[in-house]
């Protein structure tokens, strides 16, 4: 029997993944275990495997499209049985998920119409049509002189317009304008998600910030004569992490966080350390760094970095820290403002 193929939270915290590579065409068979697709999350790169055995029928979700969790991105089932139900099915839910995007456009644009590139409309002649291309065009149109009865803007005046500079929107109607050689680079839904997140708990989470000057000439020292008898080095960000675990474990009330009515003071030390990434940045985490040495720390460290730049965690590697550390002085940063990820904790 044919079955739709769902895209699923491959992370904790998705809500819609795009398809990097499909392993598998139509017509292809499978079996148990093996890798379909690759999937990019909000976080990272997953592998998309199911647990069954048969054949891609149809390939709903193309490389490079996007699906939310719960939206079929294939078919399989036995090889020529017939699917068309599920096509049916399939083209029934896209249509009434169109027709409800369509009504919440409608309301976008019915708030627009009162005001167009942040200009009262009820000041600015103009026709209904000359308006609708220009909010499509993105035209600021008190830089037109209009042609029509009364100074009115007709379409010919729009589409004649000669636009020196772009005018691009952000969700709140803020106008940005742009020359020819600005680039313009749509952003990633991680990096769309990470702008949510971090803008909503910059509001709603409480935020202090205590800054200190530590004399670390000892540590230099000491890492300058380790790594003279090690073929391979210790990085400053493997003693930090190290450092840190210790001093968690001794004050065990900063190792801890608010959870409803409780705090939850951990037993664990898991410290998170921020890697960039091209799209954004991803948390990859040290298991009990406090029971570790500084060895083990670098060897734990370095692999995981090397897999969060090519977006090769696991959930289980970025999630669930107790502990979060940025480090930027090797970028000759002296103090920066850090925001708290409320999408931290996973429980």
């Amino acid at each position: 029997m044919a079955n739709k193929l769902l895209m699923i939270a491959l992370s904790p915290t998705m809500e819609k993944g795009t398809i990097v590579k499909w392993n598998v065409k139509e017509g292809d068979s499978f079996k148990e275990g093996d890798i379909l697709c690759e999937v990019e999350t909000d976080k990272t790169t997953m592998e998309y495997e199911l647990m069954e055995e048969g054949t891609i029928l149809k390939i709903i979700v193309p490389e490079g499209g996007k699906a939310a969790v719960g939206d079929a991105i294939a078919i399989y089932g036995e090889e020529g049985e017939d699917y068309s139900d599920l096509i049916n099915e399939i083209e029934n839910n896209n249509d009434e998920n169109k027709a409800d995007n369509k009504d919440k456009e409608k309301n976008v644009e019915n708030n627009k119409d009162n005001k167009i590139n942040n200009f009262d409309i009820n000041r600015i002649k103009i026709s209904p049509l000359a308006k609708k291309i220009a909010l499509m065009k993105n035209i600021n149109i008190s830089k037109i002189k209009g042609s029509g009865p009364g100074g009115r803007i007709i379409k010919r005046d729009i589409e004649n317009y000669k636009v020196e500079k772009g005018i691009s929107y952000t969700s709140n109607s803020t106008v940005v304008e742009t020359t020819d050689e600005d680039i313009i680079i749509p952003l990633s839904d991680k990096r769309k998600i990470i702008g949510e997140r971090l803008s909503e708990s910059k509001y709603t989470s409480p935020h202090f910030y205590l800054t200190v000057s530590v004399n670390m000439e000892n540590i230099m020292e000491n890492r300058k004569k380790i790594n003279n008898m090690l073929n391979e080095k210790i990085s400053l960000n493997a003693f930090l992490i190290k450092l840190i675990a210790n001093t968690l474990k001794k004050h065990k009330r900063v190792n801890s966080t608010l959870n409803g009515e409780n705090i939850i003071e951990f037993g664990r030390v898991d410290i998170a350390i921020a890697v960039a990434q091209d799209d954004g940045l991803i948390t990859p985490v040290v298991r009990n760094a406090d029971k570790k040495g500084i060895l083990q720390v670098e060897n734990d460290l370095r692999e995981l970095i090397d897999r969060a730049k090519n977006n090769k965690l696991e959930p289980e590697e970025y999630t669930n820290s107790t502990f979060t550390i940025s480090n930027l002085g090797s970028f000759g940063i002296d103090e920066f403002t850090a925001i708290i990820n409320p999408q931290a904790l996973q429980y």
